[in-house]
């Protein structure tokens, strides 16, 4: 079975698919070894790994050098956050999109943010030709920030990412993720109306996974919450260091030296 193939069972199961986002090929290959049935990227965590804001800004080419990298080192299928495909033109965004999928990749995440539905839905059947004419296959998940970025009246969100999960669906889509949906009432409206597998990420207020598959939602993403912590946890551990410069602060619960070693003994090697 392929990876992709993988990769959208793991989307038909009661509970959802629990995804906490990686953000560089070290972080991919711990979350993997912890048991995750697959890995997506977190498109703001990957930026800054990189040394760029979120907010897609990020030169494609050092996307394809990172995900080469972190595809070296998996053997669970890889799903990679594009933001908007790092481009208004939906040929280079597929152009973009079959680049990734030469690596290996099993799905991506690409969103509308402030741009038209319309847009979203070009891109989608872009890709979606160049797969079919490819004959390659990926797990596309359609980002609507109706939500997070309030792209409608508050009353009237539930109704607008309706009608944006059936425009994707039919452009294509196979996944509808819309970050910042809360309400129960409101994830279970929505997953009721959409064709497509609910996608929602983790904030505070948010049910736990087993009440949001009795809702309908089939995947579960932590987004930047990951490693927004862990860089918290190393600023306030950079932070004694240099006040104090005692060796005690790098001994707060470390990863062993040798385990993480042991994370990358195998899988170089491909």
């Amino acid at each position: 079975m392929s990876n992709v193939n993988t990769f959208r069972q793991l989307h038909d199961n009661s509970v959802p698919l629990r995804l906490p986002n990686a953000w560089d090929a070290g972080s991919a290959r711990l979350i993997e070894s912890l048991g995750a049935p697959a890995i997506a990227t977190t498109s703001a965590g990957f930026a800054w790994a990189l040394g760029y804001p979120d907010g897609r800004v990020l030169p494609f080419d050092e996307v394809v050098a990172s995900v080469r990298r972190i595809v070296r080192v998996l053997n669970v299928p890889l799903s990679v956050d594009i933001e908007n495909g790092y481009s208004d033109d939906p040929k280079t965004v597929a152009d973009h999109v079959m680049q990734l999928v030469d690596l290996g990749i099993a799905g991506i995440n690409i969103e509308d943010g402030s741009d038209p539905a319309s847009l979203l839905a070009l891109k989608i059947e872009a890709i979606k030709n160049a797969l079919m004419k490819s004959g390659s296959d990926l797990f596309v998940n359609a980002r609507s920030d109706v939500f997070l970025a309030g792209l409608a009246e508050k009353s009237k969100q539930p109704e607008e990412a309706i009608a944006r999960g059936k425009l994707y669906a039919l452009a294509g889509a196979d996944g509808l993720f819309l970050p910042a949906l809360v309400q129960s009432s409101d994830i279970e409206m929505i997953a009721g109306a959409t064709p497509l597998p609910l996608n929602v990420m983790a904030v505070p207020g948010l049910a736990d996974a087993a009440a949001l598959g009795k809702l309908g939602v089939r995947r579960l993403s932590a987004g930047s919450g990951v490693s927004q912590v862990v860089l918290g946890k190393a600023r306030a551990l950079a932070q004694d260091f240099l006040n104090d410069g005692r060796s005690e602060t790098l001994a707060s619960n470390p990863l062993p030296y040798t385990e993480i070693q042991n994370l990358f003994a195998g899988p170089i090697q491909r």
